[in-house]
């Protein structure tokens, strides 16, 4: 996946997991917003660290 493109996915999902965090913490759940807050910056730290997966075809 190109630079850029995880660039702006990760910008989108910080920003999701910021909304997010922002809501339950406006409703006053102290849990839920700390999970939120978790996933976002784990789903983050996952998409750079590990390699995406490349399938080749074996011939016979």
């Amino acid at each position: 996946m190109p630079t850029l493109v995880k660039l702006t996915i990760s910008l989108i999902v910080i920003l999701a997991a910021a909304a997010g965090y922002a809501l339950q913490a406006h409703l006053g759940q102290a849990g839920p917003k700390y999970a939120v807050l978790f996933l976002g910056l784990f789903m983050v730290i996952a998409m750079w660290l590990f390699p995406e997966v490349n399938r080749k075809e074996i011939r016979k």
